[in-house]
């Protein structure tokens, strides 16, 4: 029983090692091709969206509104996003893909956490709650604060 107990956890750990090893690898692939994983994500939203919030994208990314901000500031540098002032009340600020931004998130491959974002949310309730439970034991068992990584 004692065994088995340990055979599981390795393969746990494994399986764990597996995801994260993946993430890493795509997370290199986009940077050398000028883009982080967050970028990606972004643009597949707004392209899946159109024009949001700098609020709205940090809800989406789970990360603060400033790093949000700097995530646009970069992309908007690179071509890939713009601002634009909401025409009813001009204190909101849309942003929105470029024709360059369009092209990047039309041509490049998905994989990483954007494909996660696509494919789970396919996944039927039991699965979900599945998965929920095993990050969430994950992370207790990491001894992680969710909220030191936002």
């Amino acid at each position: 029983m004692v065994q088995q107990s340990q055979s599981l956890a390795l393969e746990a750990t494994r399986k764990f090692l597996v995801l994260y090893r993946y993430l890493r690898h795509y997370a290199r692939t986009m940077q050398c091709e000028g883009v982080r994983g967050r970028d990606m994500s972004t643009l597949r939203y707004l392209h899946e969206t159109g024009p949001l919030t700098i609020s709205q994208i940090s809800e989406y990314l789970f990360i603060s509104t400033s790093s949000a901000s700097e995530l646009v500031s970069r992309m908007e540098e690179a071509g890939y996003m713009s601002r634009r002032r909401s025409q009813e009340d001009s204190r909101v600020v849309y942003v929105e893909l470029t024709p360059k931004g369009t092209q990047l998130a039309d041509t490049t491959p998905t994989g990483g956490i954007p494909l996660l974002r696509e494919r789970i949310k396919g996944l039927h309730q039991e699965q979900l709650n599945k998965i929920d439970e095993a990050l969430t034991l994950l992370i207790q068992v990491m001894e992680i604060d969710p909220n030191d990584f936002r």
